[in-house]
């Protein structure tokens, strides 16, 4: 088990993530350890089973997009190994032992987390979380409502980011954060504009930078921990209704700080609304008009059902601000990982400043 984590488990390896489970009842010798967040299900599988092949584990399928590796066990447990091993602190541990402590349960059950100890450094090897069933991401579910023209699941969605700011804005922590916002969002734009080749986002490059200006005004609003990576494919919608997960924070901002304003979250959450209808315009042949107007009123009525939940908490001039920069990000993202995603953010932009809308 040593070598866990340091490549991706495969079929071959069928059998290790359920005898881990097993090994958490116990004491673990070092240089493991083991956090437990909640009590794990009692298991119902058979120990013959844990022969290469046998059924007891499956991978989610080569169609789900995962920076780490995540196997299920018994339909009933989830172990995410990352891969590689991430250095501690990581976020996910502190949000998920808060979250239990506070009692917020619209997210996947926290069971654990494995760390091991190498050459003085504590490694995250694995996270432990439920099953839900019947679960799909939001590029999944979410593209449905879109293409039927459905917006009465944004008033669950905003409800949901509210009572998840409400619960992590009891987290104790730094305060009013020294990050460089405006600097940071000043950046992406440089970054956005040097690896996207394209004259008309050139064009309005001016209007970008104006739109990033009241990140540079003094904030009153408090800080809060925030989730840091929260869009639609982070949400699940399962059998019992809608999960937030993933709280391993955004893995392409580097060192970003972990007490941002509430308005970080919603502006990333909004502008995915906004991705999801290009991606209904280009996978789904949604007509635009439709697609456009869905996001419109799903923004709305999400932003709507947030403020009543956890609106002190929201800074809404910073909404359209960070939304701007999220979406410099997307690009930055496209040119470095996956160009074929450049059409989201350009379509959300080309809708922003269309010759209409200026």
């Amino acid at each position: 088990m040593l070598s866990l984590g340091e490549a991706s488990l495969t079929t071959r390896d069928r059998g290790v993530t359920a005898t881990l489970l097993g090994a958490l009842d116990g004491d673990v010798p070092p240089p493991f350890a083991v956090e437990r967040f909640l009590p794990l299900p009692s298991l119902s599988y058979d120990p013959e089973d844990l022969h290469i092949g046998g059924q007891v584990e499956r991978g989610f399928g080569d169609h789900v997009d995962q920076t780490n590796y995540s196997v299920v066990v018994d339909e009933r447990v989830v172990v995410k190994w990352l891969t590689p091993p991430v250095p501690m602190p990581q976020p996910a541990p502190e949000l998920m032992r808060h979250l239990v402590d506070v009692g917020f349960n619209d997210t996947a059950p926290p069971y654990a987390a494995l760390t091991r100890v190498e050459e003085d450094r504590e490694l995250l090897l694995a996270l432990v979380t439920g099953y839900l069933p019947e679960a799909r991401d939001g590029w999944e579910w979410c593209v449905d409502e879109c293409e039927a023209g459905r917006t009465e699941f944004a008033v669950e969605l905003g409800g949901l980011a509210g009572r998840l700011h409400r619960a992590l804005s009891t987290l104790p922590g730094s305060q009013g954060a020294s990050e460089d916002t405006a600097g940071r969002a000043a950046q992406a734009l440089r970054e956005a504009m040097e690896l996207t080749d394209d004259a008309w986002l050139r064009g309005i490059e001016g209007a970008l930078r104006a739109e990033l200006e009241p990140l540079a005004v003094p904030r009153t609003s408090p800080d809060i921990r925030i989730h840091g990576d929260l869009h639609v494919g982070q949400i699940l919608k399962w059998r019992d209704g809608y999960a937030v997960i993933d709280f391993d924070g955004n893995p392409t901002v580097a060192d970003a700080a972990p007490f941002q304003p509430a308005a970080r979250d919603v502006a990333q959450l909004t502008t995915s609304l906004e991705h999801v209808a290009q991606v209904a315009i280009k996978r789904r042949d949604t007509p635009a008009a439709q697609a456009l107007s869905w996001a419109r009123e799903s923004r709305e009525r999400m932003l709507a059902a947030y403020r009543e939940i956890a609106g002190d908490l929201l800074d809404e001039a910073l909404i359209r601000p960070f939304e701007v920069e999220q979406e410099c990000r997307e690009l930055i993202y496209a040119a470095r990982h996956l160009p074929r995603w450049r059409y989201a953010p350009m379509g959300v932009l080309r809708t922003w400043y269309s010759e209409e809308n200026r």
